[in-house]
């Protein structure tokens, strides 16, 4: 009995992953709850296991984009028997070509039209069950090109991620849709002419059918299959990036499919080096005259399905929130001191530089303590009241901005705050951030002033009720005393929801947290 192993639910804006590692390889025996392959999504990476022991098929290569639901594998109960069972079949494999290379070449020629007349519809896939509709960004492969089954040929775009559309067989590519053109789920995208959708049939690619013509009985001995010298997604890429054409690469993946790993190891030809100085070349051709200079002309573009999400989003935070700003501004002096006169000391102790963030952090947490609504939230026709601070820090990422949560920072130390957001911004810049490290975050901090932005007006991290913008240090006369000097000041601004938090809360909390930084000892004291 076979059972198939799925791509599990991973979290709600969600809908695709990739499958970045096989931990177990096709014919292992493996034991319930064991990890047999690592998935990979655009906010986190985690482990596929098993959920039973046997003997594993899998049906799914490393690199592959895989939806929600997609079947990865398959486990199969009988594993000793389930394995000696292809042994023969593989054994009689090679006599058929022999057999047909006497006297029955004719039939085999005959089969092979009939397929090659064959058409197959490729339409747009189902990529999560809120999507309706997905973008043609742009094609991978032009009209007319020959593609290889699981070659990536269009890249979809929905409102929530970019995926790949790839060939499920062999052929000559026709397309029907243009880029940029919006389409349905199961709208049909292009055609494939001719080729084999595979079934252990041989010559899908030249390469394969050249390698067949040079050396006949080489074929039937190494099994090829439709997977013989097709590169997984992933390799694909690679071997574009190096300018390493497939047919040159020995694929050591499961029937000779040419793997990531195959493809890193890859190495280009010499004789192939002067084949990049022809593009080059047919690139000025092809591209669009540059607008001469004074111009009055206007370059229109249609916006990304990604873009029109975010930008429905943030117009349902402004429509649904009554949200203000109120600001301050904060003496830095004083926390710059402790900071140059003690960062070597508490770098050599904790491991860890002293930074700003820390600071603000734990100047928020006591804050909060003394203003509980700020920490509040609307749940239907209820305000909950959370008496714990997981504080959520946005953090630049090579994919976006992300907010990882720092779980009851009120509880932390200064050391513990900076420890947890060293950790924290490793995993988001390695992309590998798991969807409970983003979520359940009671109020945000965000620091624009890190790119030079003077002030702002930060949007709120809904379902929070607030969220506090940190902006740039500027050296600015102040009267201090009677006295105007110069001091390192920086702007504040509470971005706040007015439906729970009123004006005399959130003035207090802003002033509250201007105090804590301004005199540092108060952070020690609780005072």
């Amino acid at each position: 009995m076979s059972l198939e192993i799925k791509v599990p639910p991973v979290g709600e804006s969600i809908t695709e992953v990739t499958l970045s590692a096989w931990k177990k390889k096709d014919g292992d025996h493996v034991e319930m709850d064991e990890v047999i392959a690592e998935l990979e999504s655009d906010k986190a990476t985690f482990e596929l296991t098993a959920e039973r022991a046997g003997t594993l098929t899998t049906k799914a290569a490393e690199g592959d984009t895989l939806a929600i639901g997609a079947v990865v594998a398959t486990i199969d109960e009988g594993g000793a028997a389930a394995a000696s069972a292809p042994a023969p079949a593989a054994e009689k494999a090679p006599e058929a070509p022999v057999a047909a290379k006497e006297e029955p070449a004719a039939p085999a020629p005959a089969a092979a039209p009939a397929e090659a007349s064959s058409s197959l519809e490729i339409k747009v896939p189902t990529v999560g069950e809120s999507i309706t509709e997905v973008t043609l960004s742009r094609w991978i492969k032009k009209d007319g090109d020959a593609v290889e089954m699981d070659e990536p040929i269009a890249e979809l775009e929905s409102d929530k991620a970019t995926f790949e559309l790839t060939a499920e067989k062999a052929g000559i590519l026709k397309t029907i849709a243009a880029e940029g053109d919006t389409l349905a789920i199961g709208a049909v995208v292009c055609t494939i002419e001719g080729g084999s959708s595979g079934g252990g049939k041989v010559a899908v690619t030249p390469a394969v059918a050249d390698a067949i013509n040079e050396s006949p009985q080489a074929a039937p001995s190494k099994g090829t299959t439709y997977a013989s010298g097709v590169p997984s997604p992933a390799a694909a890429k690679i071997l574009a990036e190096k300018g390493v054409e497939a047919s040159s690469v020995n694929g050591t993946g499961v029937d000779g499919r040419i793997t990531k790993g195959d493809a890193l190891s890859a190495q280009k030809p010499a004789a192939a080096a002067p084949a990049p100085a022809a593009k080059p070349a047919a690139a000025p051709a092809a591209s669009a005259p540059a607008p001469a200079a004074g111009s009055r002309t206007d370059k229109r573009e249609k916006m990304s399905s990604l873009r029109k999400t975010v930008a429905r989003r943030l117009v349902a935070v402004k429509n649904e929130t009554a949200m203000l700003t109120t600001f301050n501004e904060v003496d830095m002096s004083p926390i710059m001191e402790v900071r140059s006169k003690y960062k070597d000391k508490f770098k050599e102790k904790h491991g860890v530089g002293l930074g700003f963030m820390s600071f603000f952090t734990k100047a928020v947490t006591e804050a909060l303590k003394e203003w509980p609504a700020v920490n509040a939230r609307i749940e239907g026709e209820e305000i909950v009241y959370s008496n714990f601070a997981d504080i959520s820090i946005a953090v630049s990422a090579p994919k976006g901005l992300v907010v990882p949560v720092i779980r009851n920072a009120e509880s932390m130390s200064l050391a513990e705050i900076e420890k947890a957001i060293v950790v924290l911004a490793g995993k988001a810049r390695e992309s590998k951030l798991t969807i409970d490290e983003m979520t359940g975050g009671t109020f945000t901090i965000t620091n624009g002033g890190v790119f030079g932005s003077m002030m702002s007006t930060p949007i709120i991290n809904s379902p929070q009720s607030a969220i506090l913008g940190m902006h740039n240090i500027i050296e600015r006369p102040v009267a201090v005393n009677g006295q105007v000097v110069i001091r390192p000041m920086m702007y504040l601004a509470l971005s706040y929801d007015h439906r729970i938090i009123d004006g005399r809360e959130s003035v207090s909390f802003l002033v509250r947290v201007k105090q804590l930084l301004e005199d540092p000892t108060r952070l020690l004291l609780g005072v």
